[in-house]
């Protein structure tokens, strides 16, 4: 049975040109930009609850778009680099940063990274980042500025939290990466979830677009357009 006129000149006009622009949409979300919302303190202080970050999902290759079947890699991960990725252990998206390149060893001793046996260095948050912070979080939390891979930025740790503190050494595979979070002694890493595989990482951040408190959904119009360390 055809459908009347009018019903077909409706979906030739509107129906279909919706259609596709909602499929070119998704699809350049899926394979070449999109946004993430954080909704954990896992980054703190380098990434808040309630920051939408910009992710660019084509820093390391071209996938097909709405799978992660690769048409071609042109970069990896660096360490340092803030990477957004389904975790292996139940496919859960996760924003963490890459510590540990394939053939690395990695170890924490007191929470001090090592990595091929190497301490990295550790200095004093810059005051930009300590201006941010709470009287409650100074008190609550330690917090330092860790170089990795030539670049500063922040870590934190919560004494008063259980955590693996004390982790490895091992020795990342390859196509695999160790990544941790910011805030050391809560974060669902590599410590816990395993390394991850090249192919499960979605792509690399460096910014924040736009900020909304968790609570008020309010702009953090401070946080707008922030570069990510």
């Amino acid at each position: 049975m055809r459908l009347p006129q009018r019903l077909r000149r409706f979906a030739r006009e509107t129906v279909l040109p919706v259609a596709l622009t909602v499929l070119v949409l998704c699809s350049f979300r899926s394979a070449v930009a999109d946004w993430n919302v954080v909704p954990t303190g896992s980054m703190n202080p380098s990434i808040v609850e309630g920051d939408r970050i910009f992710v660019n999902k084509l820093a390391y290759g071209l996938k097909v778009p709405f799978t992660q079947w690769h048409l071609a890699h042109w970069s990896g991960p660096q360490r340092g680099e803030i990477v957004v990725f389904n975790s292996p252990a139940d496919g859960t998206r996760y924003v963490k940063r890459v510590v540990g390149l394939p053939g690395d060893t990695v170890a924490l001793v007191r929470n001090q990274l090592f990595i091929n046996g190497q301490p990295m260095t550790y200095a004093p948050l810059d005051p930009s980042v300590t201006r941010r912070l709470s009287p409650r979080d100074l008190s609550r939390n330690a917090y330092a500025s860790e170089m990795i891979g030539g670049r500063p930025h922040p870590v934190m740790s919560t004494p008063a939290l259980p955590a693996r503190r004390d982790f490895g050494p091992v020795t990342v595979p390859a196509d695999r990466y160790f990544v941790l979070g910011d805030n050391r002694d809560n974060s669902a890493d590599s410590r816990y979830i395993g390394m991850v595989p090249r192919d499960n990482i979605l792509g690399r951040s460096s910014s924040v677009v736009i900020s909304l408190d968790p609570e008020t959904h309010r702009p953090r119009w401070e946080r707008t357009i922030k570069a990510l360390q």
